[in-house]
């Protein structure tokens, strides 16, 4: 035998599936070659069929050899040699097969997964707000469009080429309990079960852009709205939901985005919604723990503090005077969540002044009448830069202007060496209330729509 022989006869050996493809197609010839037989046989002797008796024990090749050495006919031999070859193939097939399958690989269960899992996920980027209300569009929390991207399952860098990312997304919502277990993997069947609908005779429950398409592997929420609250399901919370077109993916497996649970509102909850930050002109209701037409801000209306600015200045003026028209029954707790709130207030650009004519040093004052400095022979000094007898007079002139709050009044123009900007707002507790000596028999001076005189020019 030459080597190139011996090299095939190698090679083939060590290769079940070549040794079951080479038997497999040995076989194939033969049994077409009989095959062809028969057909010509049966063709030109249509007219001689003769009933052949079933075999009452198997034939193999040695007993169809003796049978044709007793006379048998063409006929009857390839009859009789027909199912012993059937028998040969099919078993040489399934030793075959068995033989390639054991010495195949066995992909281990952690493969499996691998393969079947998706290689590419839709995330939300920002935060949805705690809190949402029918009728107005849904926003992250920080006021921007909510940003949806596609990201590669193992390096989770954003897909900026290719078909997938201009695929079109769909925007659904879910129910609040779906991934309350923090499960960041989950089937597509689980998704779907989890897709909640608009109640029955109800409009359908988010309406708007629902298709968005990705740039870039980018996308932004357009106009989307909620039409309805969620009190009526169990959980009482909302999820946003994103999965790509199938038609617009191809085969590809694309892992659905989920947001954060959220609670949305009828759009009549709104009107009563706290600002974050509040601004000077809101009106006092809008800090947290006052209730609009509540007992805080009955208390509060009925001396003139109506405004967020109010609140701030009476604050600054006179803080125990402020909590005693809350009451006392407040508990400190409540009290700092409030105050916490309106010092979150930005303060505007606007500055006030109070001139003492007989100590001929005038006072400069933020929005809320925080002292920022003071003019001392015509030359301004912030807060910062006042010597001890300096502080001493202004705190004087301080608690006297408190008294007569009046004649504090705004700014229409800063002078060149006057203050440039205000200084931050005060945190709770920073001043001692009944240290300034404000006289007040029943807060005489309205902290609400006062029209300020005119500053003598400079």
């Amino acid at each position: 035998m030459d080597s190139e022989s011996l090299s095939y006869r190698h090679s083939t050996e060590d290769n079940p599936l070549l040794v079951f493809l080479c038997n497999y197609y040995s076989l194939s010839l033969l049994f077409l070659s009989v095959d062809n037989l028969l057909r010509y046989f049966h063709g030109e002797n249509d007219a001689l069929e003769v009933p052949v008796q079933a075999p009452k024990r198997p034939h193999t090749l040695p007993t169809a050899g003796i049978e044709v050495m007793r006379g048998l006919s063409m006929h009857d031999f390839l009859s009789k040699l027909e199912p012993f070859l059937r028998s040969v193939v099919r078993e040489e097939v399934e030793r075959g097969m068995l033989l390639y399958m054991q010495s195949s690989p066995k992909p281990s269960l952690n493969q499996l997964e691998e393969s079947g899992s998706r290689g590419w996920q839709l995330h939300f980027i920002n935060r949805l707000p705690g809190t949402l209300f029918t009728g107005s569009r849904i926003e992250a929390e920080n006021g921007e469009p909510l940003k949806i991207v596609i990201v590669d399952a193992s390096s989770k860098s954003i897909t900026t080429y290719g078909p997938l990312s201009s695929i079109k997304i769909e925007i659904l919502v879910l129910d609040g309990d779906f991934g309350a277990d923090e499960e960041e993997d989950w089937t597509e069947k689980e998704f779907d079960n989890s897709v909640i609908r608009e109640r029955e005779g109800k409009r359908p429950l988010v309406t708007g852009d629902l298709v968005i398409t990705m740039k870039d592997g980018v996308g932004l929420l357009g106009e989307i709205a909620f039409t309805d609250n969620s009190s009526w399901i169990r959980s009482r919370k909302f999820r946003l939901g994103a999965r790509a077109v199938q038609s617009t993916c191809g085969e590809e497996r694309i892992r659905e985005a989920r947001s954060g649970a959220f609670i949305v509102k009828d759009h009549r909850g709104e009107l009563y919604k706290k600002h974050h930050p509040p601004s000077f002109n809101d009106e006092v209701w809008r800090l947290e723990r006052i209730g609009k037409d509540g007992a805080f801000h009955t208390r509060l209306a009925s001396k003139g503090v109506k405004t967020v600015q109010d609140f701030l200045r009476l604050y600054v003026i006179d803080q125990s005077l402020l909590r005693s028209i809350l009451g006392s029954g407040m508990s400190n707790k409540t009290w700092e969540t409030i105050v916490q709130h309106a010092t979150a207030c930005i303060l505007d650009d606007k500055f006030y002044t109070y001139y003492s004519a007989n100590q001929k040093v005038e006072l400069f004052f933020n929005s809320i009448y925080e002292v920022i400095g003071a003019t001392f022979e015509g030359h301004y000094h912030s807060l910062a830069n006042l010597n001890t007898s300096q502080m001493i007079l202004v705190e004087g002139l301080k608690r006297q202007a408190y008294r007569n709050v009046n004649d504090i009044v705004e700014m229409k123009e800063t002078p060149a060496d006057g203050p440039m900007r205000p200084l931050p707002l005060l945190q709770v507790g920073a001043i001692q209330g009944s240290s300034l000596d404000v006289q007040h028999p029943d807060l005489p001076f309205s902290l609400q729509g006062r029209s300020w005189p005119v500053k003598r020019s400079w």
